[in-house]
C-alpha cells in the first residue's frame, strides 16, 4: 500500500512538471519568434504543446478512477518520449536546443520505473532521437533545419546522444536505487522509533504510580492515566497549567534534602486527597536540566485507615473505662437523688436552699443520662438482619423529624432526592433508623436559625449511598477530625456518646461513614451499605438466616470503630 501511495505521488508530480515545463518551453519560444523570427513552424509547435497540455490533463483524470500506477507511469514515460521527438523535430532537429528533454525524460522513468526500464528507455529515446534525425537528413519529411551536417557529423551526434542516453540511465538508475534504500532504511528507522515512542508512552501510561512532567517554568507538559484519574482532570485541563495552583500544600522541591514529602489537593467532584509527592529533575545529557519530574502516589486510604485505627484504640479505651466505672458511678449517684429527693420535703428549707437542691437534682438526672449513654455503648448489642429497604427507612425517619420540627417552628425544611424507588440491603432495620435519626438530629442541631435539611440516596456500584446534607454553620477540619470520639460535642448539652454508637452500629453492619463540611457552606452527612445483590455474592450463597447470626457474633465480639474518612456532630 505504501509503494502504490508513492508512485501515485509520483505521477501527480510528473504531471505538475510537465506542465511546468511545457509553459516555460511555449513562453520561452514564444518570445524568440517574437524578437527573432526562425524556420520554426509556431502554428505546429503550439499544437503540438496544446496536445501535450491535454494528454496530461487527461493522466491526471486517469489517476482517479485505474489503479495501475505502474502501467500508467510505462504509458507517460512513452508518450513523453513521442511528444519530445515531435517538438525536437519541429524546432530544428538536429539544430535543436531542446534535446535536453531526452535526459529528462530517462530521469522521471529511473524514479518511476525499475532500473531494467530505465535503461530500455534509453534505448528506445536513441531510437526516436536517431529517427527523427535520419528523417530529417534525408528528407523523408519536412526538416526545419538551419544546417546540413554530413554523413560523419550526423553519425557523431547520434552516437554522442546515445552516450549520453545510456549515462543519464546508468547514473539515474544508481542514484534512485540508493534513494530507495536510504528511502527504505529511513522508514524501518521511523518504524522503530515510532514503536519505541509508543512502547515508552505505553510504560509511562500503565505504571501505577501518577506522573507528571514540566518545563523549568513548572507548567505541565506531560501527564499519565494514573495522574489524570488520581487528580480527576482531564488533559486538556492540565497540560500548560501551573503545577503548584494543583496543590494546596507546596511541593516538594529537587534542591530540599529529601525530595518528598505529602501534600493534598481537592478533586472537583470529591473529597479531599492526601497524596505523596516525589520530585526529581528532568534530565537530557548534553542538555542539562530541562525540567521537573513529579510521582505521585495516593495515600488518601491508608491515611484513612490509620485514623480508623487510632479512633478504635480510643473508643476502645472509653469502652472499657464506661463498662468499669459505670455501674459504680450510678450506685451512689442513685443514693445521691434520693437523699436529695426526701432533703426537699424538709419544710424548713428556704428558696436559696430549694434551688440549690433543684441544680443538684438536675445535673443528677444528666449525669445518669451521660452513664446510661456509657452503657448503651459498650454494652454488647444484638443485631437482626434481614431486607430492609434504605428508601422506606427514610422516609419513616423523615416523617417523624418533619412533624417535630413542624411543632417546634424551627423554620427548617426537607428536601428529598431519591433517585432510586427502592434500595434493598441487609441491615438491621430499628438500628439503621437510630442511625438516621442521630444523623438528622446533628443537621438539624447544627441549623439554629433554620435552612433545608436535604437527604439523598443513590446508588454507587455495589453500594448504596445515604446523604444528609444541612446549610449549616459548617465544620473546621479539625472539628471533623476529632467528633467521633467522647465528649467532643460541637452542641451545647451534648456528649458526644450518640455518634459512636452510631459508628458501632455502622461497623457492624460493615458500612461507612463520613463527613464533608467547611466552615460557613454546611456539613454533608454520608453513610455507605453494600446492595442485596453485592452482599449475598460477597456471602457466596449463604442464606440470611445464617448471614444474621454470623453478624451477631460479630456485632458481639466487634469493638467499636470509625467509618471511612471524617465524623459526624454530636
Amino acid at each position: 500500500m505504501q509503494s502504490t501511495f508513492d508512485e501515485r505521488n509520483w505521477l501527480i508530480w510528473l504531471v505538475r512538471a510537465r506542465i511546468f515545463i511545457l509553459t516555460l518551453l511555449l513562453a520561452i519560444e514564444l518570445a524568440v519568434a517574437q524578437f527573432s523570427p526562425g524556420p520554426v513552424p509556431m502554428r505546429l509547435f503550439i499544437t503540438t504543446i496544446l496536445l501535450w497540455y491535454s494528454l496530461s490533463l487527461f493522466y491526471v483524470l486517469l489517476l482517479s478512477f485505474w489503479q495501475e500506477h505502474r502501467l500508467q507511469a510505462s504509458l507517460q514515460v512513452v508518450t513523453d518520449l513521442i511528444m519530445v521527438s515531435l517538438v525536437v523535430h519541429e524546432t530544428g532537429g538536429w539544430d535543436s536546443s531542446l534535446n535536453f528533454l531526452y535526459p529528462l525524460v530517462i530521469i522521471v522513468a529511473s524514479v518511476l520505473l525499475p532500473r531494467v526500464w530505465a535503461q530500455l528507455v534509453a534505448a528506445l529515446a536513441f531510437i526516436l532521437y536517431g529517427t527523427v534525425l535520419e528523417l530529417n537528413y534525408y528528407a523523408v519529411v519536412p526538416s526545419y533545419c538551419t544546417t546540413h551536417p554530413g554523413t560523419k557529423a550526423l553519425q557523431a551526434i547520434i552516437f554522442v546522444n546515445l552516450f549520453a542516453f545510456l549515462a543519464v540511465a546508468y547514473l539515474a538508475g544508481l542514484l534512485t536505487s540508493k534513494l530507495r534504500q536510504v528511502g527504505v532504511q529511513l522508514k524501518d528507522t521511523s518504524g522503530a522509533l515510532e514503536s519505541l515512542q509508543a512502547l515508552h508512552e505505553n510504560i509511562i501510561h500503565s505504571i501505577s504510580s501518577g506522573l507528571i512532567t514540566t518545563g523549568l517554568d513548572g507548567r505541565i507538559t506531560l501527564v499519565n492515566a494514573a495522574a489524570q484519574r488520581l487528580l480527576e482532570r482531564s488533559p486538556a485541563e492540565l497540560l500548560g497549567a501551573p503545577v503548584h495552583e494543583l496543590f494546596l500544600d507546596p511541593l516538594p522541591t529537587v534542591e530540599s534534602p529529601q525530595a518528598h514529602g505529602e501534600v493534598r489537593f481537592e478533586p472537583p467532584t470529591k473529597f479531599r486527597k492526601t497524596v505523596r509527592v516525589r520530585a526529581a529533575a528532568l534530565t537530557v545529557p548534553e542538555r542539562g536540566d530541562l525540567g521537573y519530574v513529579y510521582v505521585l502516589d495516593d495515600l488518601t486510604e491508608i491515611r484513612r485507615l490509620e485514623r480508623e485505627v487510632r479512633m478504635q484504640d480510643k473508643l476502645a479505651a472509653v469502652g472499657r473505662l464506661a463498662a468499669a466505672i459505670a455501674h459504680e458511678i450510678r450506685n451512689p449517684l442513685t443514693s445521691i437523688a434520693g437523699s436529695v429527693s426526701m432533703l426537699s420535703g424538709v419544710p424548713e428549707m428556704n428558696e436559696d436552699h430549694r434551688r440549690l437542691l433543684d441544680i443538684v437534682t438536675r445535673e443528677s438526672q444528666r449525669l445518669n443520662s451521660i452513664i446510661t449513654d456509657f452503657l448503651a455503648y459498650s454494652r454488647t448489642k444484638q443485631y437482626h438482619f434481614d431486607r430492609v429497604d434504605l428508601i422506606q427507612s427514610v422516609e419513616d425517619t423523615l416523617t417523624l423529624m418533619d412533624h417535630r420540627m413542624t411543632a417546634e417552628k424551627t423554620g427548617i425544611t426537607i428536601d428529598r432526592r431519591f433517585t432510586v424507588r427502592q434500595a434493598w440491603a441487609i441491615a438491621d432495620g430499628d438500628k439503621l433508623k437510630q442511625v438516621f435519626w442521630n444523623l438528622c438530629e446533628n443537621a438539624v442541631r447544627a441549623m439554629k436559625n433554620g435552612g433545608t435539611l436535604t437527604a439523598a440516596v443513590e446508588s454507587l456500584g455495589d453500594d448504596w449511598q445515604v446523604s444528609f446534607i444541612d446549610t449549616g454553620t459548617g465544620m473546621t477540619p479539625q472539628q471533623i477530625e476529632k467528633l467521633f470520639e467522647p465528649f467532643q460535642s460541637n452542641f451545647e448539652g451534648g456528649t458526644g456518646l450518640g455518634l459512636a454508637i452510631v459508628y458501632q452500629i455502622v461497623q457492624a453492619h460493615e458500612g461507612k461513614v463520613w463527613a464533608r463540611s467547611k466552615p460557613g457552606q454546611g456539613t454533608t452527612l454520608v453513610l455507605r451499605l453494600r446492595h442485596l445483590d453485592a452482599e449475598r455474592a460477597a456471602s457466596s450463597g449463604e442464606n440470611s438466616d445464617r448471614r444474621a447470626d454470623q453478624s451477631r457474633a460479630l456485632g458481639a465480639a466487634r469493638p467499636a470503630a470509625v467509618a471511612a474518612g471524617g465524623g459526624l456532630r454530636g
